[in-house]
């Protein structure tokens, strides 16, 4: 059958890029952007729904699937598959869609993808069984405490996070994880301030609420529009931002008079932006970004929140800026690339998408790109690593590897630096560290000191 060409739906949609995720195992984030161009605001909410909660909640809804299917699972092409998740995840989680739209509206993408009447009526069965059945079905949360439980997080992630956090704690993470993050706003404060941005927001109805650890934070706990579209946004008033990030962000300060700054990881600069808030007079950053995307986003969020005479960016990589030989640096920071297993909650398809074998990978990168900012750092200079990953080997094992190597280092207690609200989230090694059982980000970060002299 030829494939009917039509108006694309938030369903068929949701069901094209979660397709796409099955062969490719690239971002999701990516992936979904690309694709939801065309769809008008109400429908980009709706196919987000769909493919971050069919990500949170996969082996659940797979469990659900194999109580009324025939079919083995792992027999089963991507788009079946996908499209059953997404007909079982609105029929159990999208209890305000009516369940006759839910089925029909799923199924319909089958037809509009030209599938056989057979494979239509396959999967239009399920959903209907299910449809009938779903009052007796288990919750997630009585499935999480089964033996074995069901936790939507792969058994070596769930494995590993039990020996270091133990059983209690995991269960809390992988929860936090299936759930719907809340927006984070960390406030410009050249532009703003906490109260009146608050105020600002409740005036067309927003709710926020003040951060849990960062003083320059703010929580919206449902928001299901554009960030964009949050009054304040155009005035960079904000920037979207955890407060994990935020607190690693300030363990670059205090920074002398005329300092220079390396952000050797800049992303789409928002500690960059924090840093450009904080810096004292005659201060300048030089922010590095290799890739495309991120580095024109990066020059956007900068011009929007009124950061572009303090800091220059680079589109490089750090290793490829440091041989131009610039003028060393007062302070860097080395946000590093990572597995993100502290950020699953925000990309779910993370914890789908790694294997152990990676977290080697990461620590050598990581590695060279500590070595490389200690190329840059002057005497007596900070130097702040840190990432979004849970795993030690991407964490301590790394600062105390690049240690052993660069002895004209030490660690300082980050509990020194850090607001009073904090204290119980460093160790006591002096390490910056937190997880989703903490209500925000898996944040790692370390403060090291250069010192003057041996």
């Amino acid at each position: 059958m030829t494939a009917k060409t039509t108006a694309p739906t938030p369903r068929g949609t949701a069901v094209e890029v979660l397709c796409l995720w099955a062969t490719t195992h690239n971002s999701i984030d990516s992936l979904f952007h690309s694709a939801v161009a065309q769809l008008v605001d109400i429908d980009r909410g709706l196919a987000k729904a769909l493919v971050y909660g069919v990500l949170r909640q996969k082996q659940f809804l797979d469990h659900i699937i194999r109580g009324f299917s025939k079919h083995p699972l792992t027999k089963m092409k991507p788009r079946t598959l996908m499209t059953l998740r997404i007909g079982v995840y609105q029929l159990l989680f999208l209890r305000r869609i009516p369940e006759s739209a839910a089925v029909n509206a799923t199924v319909n993408t089958l037809k509009v993808a030209g599938q056989p009447a057979w494979l239509i009526g396959f999967v239009n069965g399920i959903l209907r069984s299910v449809a009938r059945n779903r009052g007796a079905l288990p919750t997630p949360e009585a499935l999480a405490g089964a033996d074995p439980p069901i936790l939507n997080h792969p058994a070596w992630l769930v494995d590993r996070w039990q020996t270091r956090f133990g059983a209690e704690t995991t269960w809390t993470i992988c929860c936090r994880n299936n759930s719907d993050p809340c927006v984070t706003l960390r406030i410009n404060s050249r532009r703003t301030s906490v109260p009146a941005l608050k105020t600002l927001l409740a005036k067309t109805g927003i709710t926020a609420h003040k951060g849990l650890y960062s003083p320059l934070a703010l929580r919206i706990d449902s928001f299901p529009g554009s960030i964009a579209a949050l009054p304040g946004y155009e005035q960079g008033h904000f920037q979207v931002q955890d407060e994990a990030a935020q607190l690693a962000s300030l363990l670059v300060t205090p920074l002398p008079d005329r300092c220079r700054v390396l952000d050797g990881c800049a992303g789409l600069g928002g500690k960059t932006s924090h840093l450009a808030e904080r810096l004292p007079p005659g201060g300048s950053i030089v922010a590095v970004e290799p890739e495309p995307r991120r580095f024109g986003l990066l020059r956007e969020n900068l011009h929007r929140l009124g950061h572009t005479e303090q800091v220059r960016c680079v589109h490089t990589d750090l290793q490829t800026y440091a041989t131009t030989r610039p003028q060393l640096f007062d302070a860097i920071l080395i946000d590093a690339p990572c597995s993100g297993t502290g950020v699953i909650r925000r990309q779910p398809d993370i914890r789908w998408n790694r294997q152990p074998e990676d977290l080697p990978r990461y620590q050598g990168d990581q590695l060279q790109l500590l070595e490389t900012a200690a190329s840059l750092l002057r005497p007596g200079g900070v130097l702040v690593y840190a990432t979004c990953s849970l795993e030690a080997e991407e964490n301590e094992e790394v600062v105390q590897l690049f240690l052993q190597r660069y002895s004209r280092l030490t660690v300082e207690n980050a509990a020194d630096i850090l607001p009073e609200s904090t204290r119980r989230l460093v160790d006591a090694a002096g390490f910056f560290r937190t997880t989703p059982a903490d209500e925000v980000d898996g944040f790692f970060a370390a403060r090291l000191i250069a010192l003057r002299s041996l």
